[in-house]
């Protein structure tokens, strides 16, 4: 999870949110109950976050997850078809929009594909997994995944690193 955020939502806000289910049956009691007490809204960050969260949800009607995957979310936190405990994207696309929806100041960069992807893996990935790899072969440790795991945090170029400089200090 990159971002969470306690909220309540108005019937309003409920309705924009949830605009493509607008003119269905069910849309006047869905945006009542989602407005009928606070939410947790959050942002989790994975490969392939969206399949693995539905996967996890287990189906949308709490009462099909309870008799075809009794160990879903769903199926443990929800009591109805309207009131299934959890939301999740549906897409990218609607990924991204629910994402600016509940979180407007966070900034969604595009995901580089082709030759964008292989020039940014070049200028940022390639030299620091490089130099951990060669690290890697001369130390030789007897647990290389966690060694590798541990000289990749302590030497991410994006962290920035603090020197302490002791002649700077007054005496």
């Amino acid at each position: 999870m990159t971002k969470r955020r306690k909220l309540h939502l108005s019937p309003e806000h409920c309705s924009n949110f949830y605009v493509e289910q607008y003119g269905k049956m069910f849309f006047p009691n869905l945006t009542a109950y989602m407005s009928s007490g606070p939410l947790v809204a959050m942002i989790l960050a994975r490969h392939k976050a969206i399949s693995y969260w539905k996967e996890l949800l287990g189906p949308s009607n709490t009462l099909v997850a309870k008799e075809t995957h009794p160990d879903s979310l769903r199926a443990i936190y929800g009591t109805d078809d309207l009131r299934n405990a959890l939301h999740g994207s549906n897409d990218f696309a609607a990924a991204e929009r629910e994402i600016r929806f509940m979180f407007p100041e966070v900034i969604i960069e595009p995901i580089p594909v082709g030759q964008a992807a292989k020039d940014y893996l070049n200028l940022y990935v390639t030299p620091t997994l490089l130099e951990g790899l060669t690290a890697l072969c001369k130390e030789k440790p007897a647990d290389p995944f966690i060694w590798l795991a541990d000289w990749l945090l302590k030497n991410n170029p994006n962290k920035p690193k603090l020197c302490h400089n002791p002649a700077a200090e007054e005496p």
